[in-house]
Formats: structure tokens, sequence, C-alpha cells
């Protein structure tokens, strides 16, 4: 791996399926630990919500609903109306970053990968920063590039589950660079530490959120971004007219009124809980190593070459996890696993430690 004049780990080609994701995993009929969505849809107060817009879908999305939407992500967040831009989720959001124009990105990984997939598609030169394993995949700023003028980072990132510091953040602002931190699980962290949501901060710091984990809202597709009005207004200026459908602006404020926020948080403490238990059960299976955050998912290390064939072995006892060999820093034998209730995490974990009881046998 090429290093640059900073010492970060440098990969300037792609050589990683950047467009695969956790549903391409979990197959209809699958115990599903592939994707990070929590629970099947959305509870049955936002169904509702959801419901009673539909008599209104002869018309386009109103400039009216839109401002009732982003004036409720500013209440939630302390900022200002003119600082919130709704979303198509998150996904909408990083495929609208080339319209910034930035000379190069640098991208933090492991990390999710549709940030970089969508620069490289729309011509953006990237190099990829790589955290250390060995020390717990935690954030070293000094190893962006100075040239860099668009960072992008996850936090919590996705997949390793590492919450990085806020003050680690703050310190990759410069004048004329663009900080894109992808907050989609930051809703499911009791208290939402170290969130940069509430922080007008520097001109070029953006923060994207998805309720598309929290509220089960994948098929829907609704979040927002946050930062300073004219960067907002760079990024949404090549969107096509009522980007944003009317359901999704309605769930945007939903989620966003204060019993929602309660009720979100209630939900990320009962799975910090699970995330304890699961983590424990995990670790003990003779092999496997867990990397632990505080993220509604885990990242699994196991023994050297059981990687392909311990997921072949999982879905042939029904179950899906998510490949951890198309996030560019890690390889064939990481594996990302959603945290579920102990119910169900008892199947992964029973089924994990027949999977590599059986290879072991067999070797």
């Amino acid at each position: 791996m090429p290093f640059d004049d900073h010492g970060a780990a440098a990969d300037h080609g792609s050589g990683h399926d950047l467009r695969h994701h956790g549903d391409v995993d979990a197959a209809d009929g699958l115990v599903d630990f592939a994707v990070n969505v929590i629970g099947d849809g959305p509870p049955p107060w936002l169904r509702e919500r959801l419901v009673a817009t539909l008599d209104g879908l002869g018309r386009y999305p109103r400039a009216d609903h839109d401002a009732r939407a982003r004036a409720a992500v500013a209440a939630r967040h302390g900022r200002d109306p003119a600082e919130v831009l709704p979303l198509a989720g998150s996904a909408e959001g990083f495929a609208l970053l080339p319209a910034l124009r930035p000379r190069l990105a640098a991208v933090v990984h492991p990390g999710f990968t549709e940030p970089e997939a969508a620069l490289r598609s729309g011509g953006v030169p990237v190099v990829r920063v790589l955290t250390d394993a060995a020390a717990g995949h935690a954030l070293d700023p000094a190893a962006v590039p100075e040239e860099a003028d668009l960072v992008v980072v996850g936090n919590p990132t996705n997949p390793t589950g590492v919450l990085h510091p806020a003050a680690d953040l703050r310190a990759l602002a410069r004048p004329g660079r663009v900080l894109l931190v992808d907050e989609a699980f930051a809703d499911a962290v009791p208290g939402e530490p170290e969130s940069l949501a509430g922080d007008p901060g520097p001109p070029g710091l953006l923060v994207f959120r998805s309720l598309t984990k929290t509220w089960a809202l994948a098929g829907l597709r609704a979040g927002y971004a946050l930062g300073d009005p004219a960067l907002l207004a760079r990024l949404g200026a090549p969107r096509p007219p009522w980007p944003v459908s009317t359901p999704a602006l309605e769930a945007i404020i939903a989620c966003s009124e204060p019993a929602a926020v309660s009720a979100a948080d209630q939900k990320a403490r009962e799975l910090a809980a699970h995330r304890v238990s699961m983590t424990t059960a995990l670790a003990a299976v003779e092999g496997v190593a867990v990397v632990s955050g505080p993220a509604p998912y885990l990242l699994l290390h196991l023994p050297d070459g059981t990687g392909e064939p311990v997921r072949r072995l999982l879905r042939e006892a029904g179950i899906a996890v998510r490949r951890g060999d198309t996030f560019p820093g890690l390889g064939p034998d990481h594996v990302r696993v959603a945290v579920r209730p102990p119910e169900t995490a008892r199947r992964l974990v029973e089924a994990l430690d027949d999977a590599l009881r059986r290879l072991g046998a067999a070797a």
C-alpha cells in the first residue's frame, strides 16, 4: 500500500466492490444480521402519520411541507432552518457530493463505501485514509492529507463501530475544506455523544443524518443534511424539482419531534444492552475476535481463511451476515453483524460456533 507524505495509508484505485451493501447478503427467508435497520418496519404511530399523507399524493410535495420539515429538524438540533436540507436519504446527499467540485477527496476507511463510490462516479479524485486496526481503528487527524479539500468520515463508523471524539473531527476542519461527518447511526447511540449535528462549527462542516436505521424506513428514503446555508445551496444545486417525497417529508417532521427523539433514545438504550450480551456471547466462540463500539452492529474477525466458508455455512443454516471484504482496510475474514435481541442473537452464536467447529474438523 503506498503512503502519502502525511503517513496516511493511501489507495488511489478502487479495488473493492464499493456498491455492495448488506441488502445483497440478506436474501428472503434468512435471519437478517446483514442489514443494520432496526426492526421490520416503522412503529404504529409513525405508520399512521405516513398513511395520512397518501390522500395528498395527487399533488406535488408542497413548499410549506418542506419548510415544516426544515423547522422540525432545526428545533431538534438547535439550528436555524436555513441550515437544514431535507434529503431522500443520506444516499442522495452522497450522490450530490461531486457538485461541491472538490479537487481531492479523502475518505476515511474502513467506512461506508457509498460516498467514495459516488465521488468516483462523479470524476472526483479520491485518496483513502486507512485507520489502524491495532489502535482500535481510531482516527488520526494528522493522517488526512492537507491538500484534501473534502474529507468524509462516519461517526460512529460503519462497519467498525468506532465513535470518534468530536474534538478529533473538528481538528480536520480547514479553511477551504468541506468536512462531511456521516451520522447515520448517531441516534442509535444513547445520548448521541460526540455528535456535531447541533454544532454550526466552521462554514465547511456538513453533517448527514438518516432516518433509515432507527425507524426502519429503508424503503422510504428520508434524511437530511446540516450545514452552512451557502454550502447546502452548492450541494443541492443539481437536484431536480421536488426531490423529497411528501411521505418522506412527513417522516422527517415526525421523527424530529420531542416524543420521537425520546423514543429513539430509549430504543438506543435497549440496543446497548443487547450489544453487551451479544458481544460477550460472540467473543466466547473460539477463534472469533469482536471489534465492539457503541454502534448497533459488531465487526467480527474470523480465523484466517474461514470467512467465505463460514458465510456459506451460515447461509445454509438460514442466517445472513454482511461480508467485510468490500470495505477498504478489511479482508475476507471480516464480517459485520447487526445487533439483535438475545433470543435472535443466540441463533447466530450457535450457528457460528458450529460452522467453525465443522471447518476445524475438516482441516
